[in-house]
């Protein structure tokens, strides 16, 4: 069943390359499909396009397909095209004529486009509380592990005094400024588009305001070509959201890979979090941060397939927008997958508290000693070149009695502060 059919069938080979893996991606959208044609039946209801007694029953009809959707006993057989021409023969099947009805004052168009809209908006929403989440891992092993020192590095050279504490919530403020790109995501799409039609809107007097409250969106897309030129341009934000998001991820989980090395030997998990070798019974790899560094650099690649694919389209739709769809939902899953392991793994992880003991790390502190001089009245540039002179000639004797004061240094996390730039979004 194809919601377009006119009586004939088409090529085979055509049906096959034009659906793609579209089934296999609706039975994700299915949910939003059914909210929206509940919300659909209800309008025409409303405004007298069917009878009130027709609306209940599509209400009703669609309410029992939800469950099965809910249960995973909802399939998309080969012979329909996709959800929505699934959905309307059940429809039919159950209530005769009046199923027939439901594809009054709308087309497959919006039918996708809202779909995809609720989608996002619970995936996006999803996605904001696995932050939390992790957010909130790091903030507390940031203040657990606040005082114990870690060298920190420019250059992959060893530079000055860090610590754990500065170490974990650094991750944490940066999940902040990639909420604020989830959250203009977010935005764009809490706008409902429904009633946009195939793109030019309709001639039937629908209610959208209605359909716009009744979905829970806090406006709707007014304009009915801007509300399909959303299509592609939706995913496009979205893509830009999870992308920063795993950009975090994906430089943490480096980190992770090269604080594990027994070169390094900052950090370890237990064995059960880390995979061997098969000829190296010694082995404890890091697999687990690997595939998070792999799949979240994936997943920046996202926004520009996306704009690859919609950046030369005039107005109206077109069948590429097919494909975004297909980029975008495998995106979400990823990175919902890597927030949640990463969350769980990092509640095992184990710091070295003896790091800093290592000879090699006194150059570290270089600038607090040369900054202290400066502080009993030598000019930095002399301190400086003093400094230069005694490491130069072995005679450099390191200041380790550190003291770090200022608002987000080692000494002065401001965890409460960055908790707080946290909940205001």
């Amino acid at each position: 069943m194809k919601l377009w059919d006119k009586g004939f069938s088409t090529n085979k080979k055509i049906d096959h390359f034009t659906v793609g893996n579209d089934r296999e991606l609706d039975l994700v959208l299915a949910k939003y499909d059914v909210i929206a044609s509940k919300a659909h039946a209800k309008m025409l209801g409303k405004v007298g396009l069917i009878s009130e007694d027709e609306a209940e029953s599509l209400v009703s009809a669609l309410n029992e397909i939800a469950k099965s959707i809910e249960k995973g006993e909802f399939t998309i057989e080969t012979s329909f095209e996709d959800m929505h021409s699934k959905i309307e023969f059940l429809l039919t099947e159950k209530l005769g004529d009046t199923g027939k009805k439901i594809h009054t004052a709308r087309s497959r168009n919006d039918q996708v486009l809202v779909a995809m809209h609720l989608y996002l908006k619970d995936e996006l929403t999803e996605i904001k509380s696995e932050v939390n989440s992790l957010f909130n891992e790091l903030i507390a092993l940031a203040e657990k592990h606040k005082k114990v020192l870690l060298p920190g590095y420019t250059h992959l050279q060893i530079a000055m005094p860090s610590s754990f504490g500065l170490w974990f919530s650094a991750y944490a403020e940066s999940l902040i400024d990639d909420l604020y790109f989830v959250n203009a995501a977010f935005k764009v799409a809490d706008q409902n588009p429904l009633g946009s039609a195939a793109g030019y809107g309709s001639s039937f007097p629908i209610d959208r305001s209605f359909t716009t409250e009744e979905m829970g969106f806090e406006t709707m897309k007014y304009n009915v070509v801007a509300a399909q030129m959303g299509r592609g341009k939706m995913e496009k934000a979205t893509a830009f959201g999870i992308s920063s998001v795993a950009g975090t991820l994906s430089k943490m989980a480096m980190d992770i890979t090269v604080y594990m090395s027994q070169n390094f030997d900052f950090i370890s998990f237990p064995d059960e979090l880390t995979t061997g070798s098969s000829i190296m019974p010694h082995k404890k790899n890091p697999d687990v941060f690997e595939l998070i560094r792999a799949k979240c650099n994936k997943i920046q690649a996202v926004p520009n397939q996306l704009s690859l694919i919609i950046n030369n389209l005039p107005s109206g739709y077109h069948r590429d927008l097919q494909l975004v769809k297909e980029i975008i939902v495998p995106a979400l899953q990823d990175i919902k997958a890597c927030l949640e392991i990463l969350t769980f793994s990092l509640k095992e992880i184990k710091v070295n508290k003896r790091i800093l003991e290592d000879p090699k790390y006194d150059y570290l502190f270089s600038v607090d000693t040369l900054n202290e001089m400066v502080k009993n009245g030598m000019p930095f540039r002399d301190a400086y070149k003093t400094m230069g002179k005694a490491i130069e000639n072995g005679n450099f004797k390191p200041k380790k009695d550190i003291e770090h004061t200022h608002d987000g240094s080692l000494g002065n996390l401001c965890l409460e502060e960055i908790r707080k730039k946290m909940e205001s979004i």
